[in-house]
């Protein structure tokens, strides 16, 4: 144990702590640390970089295009959040693809309007395909007449396990400390006013805390009296070792997600590692984050190598990475970002992000660092509030991950 504190130097006081250091608690992390240089404690109760929540991984999909204003309104910033880590880091993060909708006429079509609808509203430039002009475009694909294609520039891939190594980096260069392997087993009020964090290590103290635990959500709200009624999911994710990599790389191919009746595929081109990368989200098994199986579904596994064969058949080749992905979803399917003055603690700001937010990852850091310091943020984020009938309505109704069409977990 004096091994673990050794660096933190008998200190026990940080103004600000962060509970979960995956995507968007790394990205609050390395905000707060701008804002508040060596006064920021992060605490992760598995070791850094871990692969059992659902912000890990080599690449995620980024885009403007999303059917919703409330994120319509935010995603532009996505893109200027990841810039600031590229300018101070010197590593690229995201990879400009380009990205397409792909629907059916007569199945999913209504869909491409929606998204059509919401970029015209926010001014976002776009083309819209028909299969002969998407074939035109990438060849990769064998698309029939019934297929039609929405375009935009604007997106591809973001690098999430880099993504998450660089914000953690970056604030402990400007002092923020993180202690690992560290679960938080108490959270309460002092006398003197300010939170005490407990963990098997040391007890804490700070002003603020955020918390961004993903699927463990829970098991740090409880602590204060909270609840959210989320459901964990966990999906297959496989990469193919195509013999055909030079038409699959980022300069080449898109990433898309393809509607069909009742399913959506989300696919990326070659990063990381040199296998193409296909996922389905459709009715996936819930599960709980310490009882999942960690076992893919082979029937999803080959639907995956039955929409490669008929649609992109040189994206095929042997499963190089056959792996499952962790999400948690409020039954909504949208963000939570809110402080926990319900439960009388203003001073805990948690979020979760809905199993779709790696690509706001950055920006929600951001988010939760204006909220921590300054009590408010300039982002609209209204909509994303406890207040709202899926986290008070308890007969409210969980809306299925297929018709959950704007979002993505990939």
């Amino acid at each position: 144990m004096a091994n673990r504190l050794e660096e933190l130097n008998g200190r026990r006081h940080f103004d600000y702590v962060v509970v979960g250091c995956g995507g968007i608690g790394s990205g609050a992390l390395y905000w707060l640390s701008r804002r508040a240089p060596n006064n920021v404690l992060g605490l992760e109760r598995f070791h850094l970089y871990h692969e059992n929540g659902g912000s890990q991984d080599v690449s995620r999909m980024i885009r403007l295009a999303y059917l919703q204003d409330r994120y319509l309104r935010l995603t532009p910033d996505t893109f200027k959040t990841w810039e600031t880590i590229e300018e101070e880091s010197g590593m690229q993060l995201v990879y400009k693809s380009g990205g397409l909708i792909i629907t059916e006429r007569g199945v999913s079509d209504q869909i491409l309007d929606e998204y059509e609808d919401g970029l015209k509203r926010h001014n976002m430039p776009y083309q819209r395909w028909d299969h002969k002009q998407l074939m035109e475009h990438y060849p990769q694909f064998t698309a029939g007449p019934e297929v039609e294609a929405l375009f935009q520039k604007e997106a591809g891939i973001v690098d999430a396990g880099l993504g998450n190594s660089l914000h953690v980096q970056l604030a402990q260069g400007r002092g923020a400390k993180v202690l690992d392997n560290c679960p938080v087993t108490r959270i309460v009020r002092r006398q003197d006013g300010l939170i005490e964090v407990s963990t098997p290590l040391a007890n804490f103290t700070c002003k603020k805390v955020v918390v961004a635990a993903g699927a463990w959500i829970n098991n740090i709200l409880s602590l204060i009296g909270c609840h959210v009624p989320i459901n964990v999911t966990e999906a297959n994710v496989t990469y193919f070792g195509t013999p055909h990599v030079k038409e699959f790389t980022a300069d080449k191919f898109p990433i898309f997600t393809w509607h069909s009746s009742g399913v959506t595929i989300n696919a990326l081109p070659v990063h990381g590692i040199s296998g193409t990368k296909v996922g389905s989200y459709t009715d996936v098994p819930v599960v709980t984050a310490d009882t999942r199986t960690w076992q893919p579904d082979p029937v999803r596994l080959q639907m995956a190598i039955d929409f490669c064969k008929k649609n992109i058949p040189k994206y095929l080749g042997p499963v190089m990475k056959l792996t499952t992905s962790l999400a948690d979803w409020t039954p909504d399917r949208d963000f939570l970002v809110d402080t926990c003055a319900k439960a009388g603690f203003p001073d805990v700001i948690v979020c979760s992000g809905s199993g779709h937010a790696y690509k706001f990852a950055s920006l929600l850091g951001k988010i939760l660092s204006e909220m921590a310091v300054d009590g408010v943020t300039k982002y609209d984020i209204s909509e994303f509030r406890w207040d709202r009938e899926c986290l008070t309505d308890p007969n409210f109704k969980l809306i299925p991950l297929h018709t959950d069409r704007g979002k993505s977990k990939l």
